[in-house]
């Protein structure tokens, strides 16, 4: 006969297996279907920790980065945009706390505060060289082409979300 010890073992057991697969505990970047909310593929970040959306302005054809950071639990801020050329799509004034300058043949327009729960973005069709870059505290840059993980034109959304361990084993993990 099974002891009350082994079955109280066997269910604690199974508990622990249960939370760990369907408690959401790691913070990622996800990259989800604008259309269905699917999550499309993902890059574990935390609080504090950097990413930048670069694009090639259809017009200019000159490269765009756009830089962001993971200030709270679901929340985005850019705080920074570089460009080349002003123009159709480009800033055309600044707001009263932020700044610009002219360094290294590019304006940097900086102490942006814009905070966002999602960030909806379409991958470049004509021109479609879209990169996502990261940076974990104390570490490289490092990139990858969007069009490894989303077609050229399809629009997506990025959000904070929490995932569980069961997320990271079935969905598409962010890598160099």
């Amino acid at each position: 006969m099974i002891s009350r010890r082994l079955i109280s073992f066997i269910v604690i057991t199974l508990l622990l297996i249960l939370l760990v697969v369907k408690l959401p505990i790691i913070t990622v970047l996800g990259f989800y279907d604008d259309t269905t909310d699917e999550m499309i593929a993902y890059r574990p970040l935390k609080i504090e920790d950097t990413f930048q959306i670069v694009f090639v302005h259809s017009i200019h054809l000159t490269d765009v980065t756009e830089k962001y950071e993971i200030i709270t639990e679901g929340k985005i801020k850019q705080y920074e945009m570089i460009f080349s050329q002003f123009g159709i799509g480009m800033p055309s004034e600044v707001e009263e706390h932020e700044v610009i300058e002219y360094k290294d043949g590019f304006y940097h327009l900086t102490q942006i505060n814009n905070i966002f729960d999602t960030l909806h973005i379409r991958n470049g069709k004509t021109v479609s060289e879209h990169r996502f870059r990261w940076q974990l505290q104390g570490e490289e840059l490092h990139e990858v082409f969007i069009n490894d993980y989303i077609a050229p034109g399809e629009t997506f959304i990025l959000k904070v979300a929490k995932i569980t361990l069961l997320d990271m084993w079935k969905e598409v993990k962010i890598h160099e």
